[in-house]
């Protein structure tokens, strides 16, 4: 049976989705700022820094109003059933950016690269950014990202081996790449954030899957043991750099740190970070034929 879809009902529900992604900081994200605002010592620096950045969390979502001046770019993963209209979809997509962007829950951030001209209304060549993938089930599922400027910034790759940091094509030359980035980043970025890490496949994909990491669910458990240990063990170190939040010192650097891998060709070995900001705005939509639902 195919999937029928109604375009002003799924526009509709879409603009609903970035109104949340943009107001509304995940629950999980929420609890994991809030045990480190309480893990950090009494009266220091890093303690106010976080206790400011959750009360604006609190604000945004009671006023319905962006979390960050920069709303970011908009990142779509989607996952639809066989025969549902890409074109359609994508149309949908733009136009609900467009509304959103009107109401303030975006800022106008898509900008011609060789004009140097923002279109005004988040959508342009390539803008929104969408990936796609197909499933058996009845149901769109829509998840969105708005990632900001200076987090994509910090946002790195490196090539293995790498003799600057004596790291090998092994799981400890990736951790040797991500120890090197964010100590390299010292603060910016908007720390304490979250590290997505793609390890392998070429240098497009490699961020992709480090990207896709993003939406995983910061007390989650990679079913990889491998690449669990790698983001354990990524995580208690990347705390004790001491960077913290927005580089006040601090136990605080990172909120969680997801690993990815894909195959690669044997010539290469790329290891892809994409950090987000403290503001890891994102949000999910199941959307099925009779109901819409958002997490």
């Amino acid at each position: 049976m195919s999937f029928k879809l109604d375009v002003d009902r799924f526009r509709d529900a879409v603009a609903e989705l970035i109104r949340k992604a943009s107001t509304q900081l995940p629950v999980d994200v929420m609890k994991g700022m809030e045990t480190a605002r309480d893990n950090e010592e009494k009266g220091s620096p890093a303690k106010s820094v976080l206790d400011y950045m959750i009360k604006n969390a609190d604000a945004a979502k009671e006023n319905s109003t962006p979390i960050c001046q920069d709303t970011g770019t908009n990142i779509y993963f989607i996952t639809i059933p066989e025969g549902v209209s890409l074109r359609k979809i994508e149309s949908a997509i733009a136009e609900a950016t467009r509304k959103a962007t009107e109401k303030a829950y975006l800022r106008p951030n898509a900008v011609d690269s060789v004009t140097g001209k923002n279109s005004g209304d988040n959508t342009g060549v390539m803008a929104p950014y969408y990936h796609y993938e197909e499933w058996d089930e009845p149901t769109i599922k829509v998840e969105l990202m708005l990632k900001g400027g200076g987090c994509e910034n910090v946002s790195d790759q490196y090539k293995l081996p790498d003799g600057r940091l004596k790291a090998d094509r092994n799981l400890d030359g990736v951790y040797k790449c991500i120890i090197d980035s964010i100590n390299k980043a010292q603060g910016l970025g908007c720390a304490p954030g979250v590290a997505g890490i793609g390890i392998g496949g070429d240098r497009a994909s490699g961020m992709v899957i480090a990207k896709k990491q993003l939406f995983r669910k910061l007390d989650d458990t990679n079913s990889d043991a491998e690449l669990s240990k790698l983001e354990n063990r990524l995580h208690t170190d990347l705390n004790k750099l001491g960077i913290g939040p927005m580089g006040f010192g601090g136990l605080a650097t990172v909120l969680g740190v997801k690993v990815g891998a894909a195959h690669r060709l044997p010539a290469s070995f790329f290891v892809s970070l994409a950090y987000s900001c403290w503001a890891d705005r994102r949000c999910t939509m199941n959307y099925t034929e009779s109901e819409v639902s958002y997490d």
